[in-house]
């Protein structure tokens, strides 16, 4: 990776969150033909209402088709990771990487499709156990893990690495999912992810593996608030998994009490504080109707073009280009005192998707954050230490220092977190 290839992943994984890098970084790797296995090809793409009738009949969790993407050696994979500075020392396996479409549920509990990342050991064990690894915030679609060669892989392909199976869905509306992404509704992620940890044990038993029901549950930013929620939720009966252990990375688990005191106040990064609220305030409104009309929130210009922004298909530079540098230049003055003081819709848009924290596991936790992340502050981490220690629950807080922000605090705890994972087997 070039000295200005790494700026620009750094830049955009602060801006966004989303730990976003161009596919060129990877070495533009194209993906193979669709697999032929007993799944029929044509159940993976759009159109007829054939096709249609059998997703919505399809059990949630059913896997509708898997493509080959990617085949690392060992030294491969050490070096993607080295690429970014991130710590190799759990590397043992090459990989194989794989796209699954699977069935799932809307917002609404309606039938859908979304789309993941499968990554398998290379010539390890034939039983292994599972990690779900859940991204950060993205705006556009191929920038999934399953949609493109970048960042969003590199988690996947380290724990994969490491000798357990991964999977990594793209949320709804990402990768090759129909609509728009419901960005931080904490249920319909959580039952994405759920499903794709489903489809990916179909998966790997067509390609001769067989998974454990222990999982292991981490992700960053977006996807570390995921992932606790994921937890609470594999850790009901019947759920048919067991939570072995939690690893969150940076999370924004305090939406209420301290990632929105964070934009007020400045320990969020004004262009960081736009890209979130634009993103939260527009996909939060399809599902908790905040506003009529974009300029009762948005000041004109951007009131009639923030919505279409985060349609899936722009650019993360293209839509920090077009929007403000401030939350004072985006937000209305009612808008900027509502999130100062959340009420009404917002307030209640807000606590439907906080407390992923708010639960007692039985698997041991380590929370991991910085000191100088100025997307999610350290204080969500606090946070959800508390609400655990409320409940008997002993978490780990794991600082990576005064010098780690949003990006390196997932490129030094990722590692971290594989090899924690290792000592709890």
């Amino acid at each position: 990776m070039t000295t200005q290839q790494k700026q620009s992943t750094r830049r955009r994984v602060r801006r966004g969150a989303a730990a976003v890098v161009l596919a060129a970084v990877l070495g533009g790797l194209a993906a193979p033909a669709a697999l032929a296995a007993p799944i029929a090809a044509s159940t993976a793409t759009a159109g007829g209402s054939e096709r249609s009738a059998e997703r919505s009949a399809a059990a949630r969790g059913a896997l509708l088709a898997f493509t080959p993407l990617d085949r690392l050696s060992r030294a491969d994979v050490a070096a993607q990771l080295s690429s970014f500075g991130m710590d190799s020392s759990t590397v043992r396996h090459g990989i194989a990487a794989y796209r699954l479409t699977y069935a799932t549920v809307d917002p609404q509990g309606r039938p859908t499709t979304a789309t993941g990342l499968l990554v398998l050991p290379e010539q390890g064990p034939r039983r292994l156990d599972l990690v779900s690894d859940t991204h950060g915030t993205l705006a556009t679609r191929d920038d999934a893990p399953s949609g493109g060669a970048g960042f969003n892989r590199i988690t996947p392909y380290l724990h994969a690495s490491a000798g357990r199976a991964v999977a990594a869905p793209d949320y709804l509306g990402l990768g090759g999912g129909p609509g728009s992404h419901p960005y931080m509704d904490t249920r319909s992620s959580v039952t994405a992810s759920v499903d794709m940890l489903k489809a990916s044990r179909t998966a790997a038993g067509r390609l001769g593996r067989t998974t454990t029901r222990d999982v292991y549950a981490t992700g960053f930013s977006q996807g570390g608030q995921v992932a606790m929620a994921l937890g609470r939720e594999l850790s009901r009966p019947g759920s048919g998994f067991r939570l072995r252990g939690l690893a969150p990375i940076a999370g924004p688990y305090d939406l209420l009490g301290s990632e929105l005191p964070g934009i007020t106040d400045g320990r969020v990064s004004p262009r960081s504080a736009v890209f979130y609220l634009s993103y939260f305030l527009t996909a939060q409104n399809r599902l908790h109707p905040l506003y009529k009309d974009p300029a009762e929130v948005f000041r004109a210009p951007y009131a009639q073009a923030v919505e279409g922004l985060f349609d899936g298909n722009h650019s993360e530079e293209d839509i920090v280009a077009a929007l403000p540098a401030t939350p004072q230049e985006l937000l209305t003055p009612a808008w900027a005192e509502n999130i100062r003081d959340p009420r009404g819709a917002l307030r209640t848009a807000l606590e439907a998707n906080d407390g992923s924290c708010d639960w007692k596991p039985a698997a041991p936790v380590r929370l991991y954050a910085g000191s100088a992340d100025t997307d999610v502050p350290i204080a969500n981490a606090r946070a959800c230490a508390d609400d655990l220690a409320r409940r008997g629950v002993r978490a780990t807080l794991v600082d990576q220092g005064p010098d780690a922000d949003h990006f390196t605090s997932a490129i030094r705890s990722a590692p971290q977190a594989a090899r924690w994972f290792d000592s709890l087997r």
